[in-house]
């Protein structure tokens, strides 16, 4: 499918700020499930602007707005080819094989990255407790996964303002609710201190109908994982919709937690009043 994506980001200061400093991660992957065709970041005021890939292989891009200015408006505008990318589970080793690997020093030594706890997602007490009552019973390490995935669909409550930006896996468990970010975080707790590679995915989800009319509700970013199965590879989990990751996600980046793939985030010289508004749009694509 060919999804177009509008996403907007508008800071507005009470006085006038300058040397605004700012790092982007608005730019689609094109991997084996996703083909970005185009990509257009329109900056107010205008600047000039670099780019260079990060660590873990996302586009970024920077800029600094030098002159005295009241607002800052970021859009990032792209047209994304999706398609359903078939699990290829035939590849797959028995569960016992694959467990073995999982806890060989060298797959652990290959993947340390994304097994170690992050700032979110921890490796709390509490969330090793949870951890812990998600027993793997002779189940292979995706179906551990996806078990996992739809358990924290059904434990917590998706809902809107009930957390932070800097909510960490074991303060949400304690919120008893959270947003997809939390959800995600939790997700790559359990999955890491089962063994398991686990990354953090930032990008967009299309909610709407096949006809190609938004969704009727106020759209977001959206925040999944992806976990390593032994020969298997890179599967994407969405523990905040219980899914599967198909056509209707479009990925931007991912790292270790949030903290590594913030789409905007930047510092500046001035008023700390400012007032942050974001739109995001995502559509089938007409014509």
């Amino acid at each position: 499918m060919r999804l177009e994506i509008c996403h907007t980001t508008r800071y507005a200061y009470a006085d006038p700020v300058a040397d605004s400093v700012n790092e982007l991660r608005l730019a689609p992957r094109t991997d084996e499930r996703q083909a970005c065709y185009q990509h257009r970041l329109i900056v107010e005021p205008n600047v000039s602007m670099m780019s260079y890939e990060d660590y873990f292989g996302n586009r970024v891009y920077s800029f600094t707005a030098s002159d005295a200015h009241k607002e800052l408006a970021i859009t990032s505008q792209s047209t994304v080819v999706t398609r359903d990318s078939p699990i290829k589970r035939e590849s797959e080793l028995p569960p016992e094989l694959a467990w073995a690997k999982i806890r060989s020093e060298a797959f652990a030594n290959d993947n340390a990255e994304y097994l170690l706890p992050s700032v979110f997602a921890s490796f709390h007490p509490t969330v090793a407790a949870y951890a812990g009552s998600i027993g793997v019973e002779g189940e292979g390490v995706f179906d551990y996964v996806q078990k996992a995935s739809e358990r924290i669909y059904a434990d917590f409550e998706y809902k809107p303002l009930s957390t932070g930006v800097h909510t960490t896996a074991d303060e949400m468990i304690g919120i008893g609710s959270g947003v997809c970010q939390d959800f995600a975080h939790l997700l790559l707790s359990v999955c890491r201190l089962k063994g398991i590679p686990a990354r953090y995915v930032s990008g967009y989800h299309f909610v709407g109908d096949l006809q190609g009319r938004d969704a009727d509700f106020e759209q977001a970013s959206h925040a999944w994982i992806e976990a390593y199965v032994p020969d298997v590879g890179w599967q994407g989990f969405d523990p905040t919709n219980r899914n599967l990751i198909d056509w209707r996600y479009v990925k931007l980046a991912h790292g270790r937690d949030y903290l590594d793939i913030v789409p905007v985030k930047g510092v500046y010289r001035g008023t700390s009043d400012q007032t942050l508004t974001v739109q995001v749009d995502v559509r089938l694509a007409t014509g």
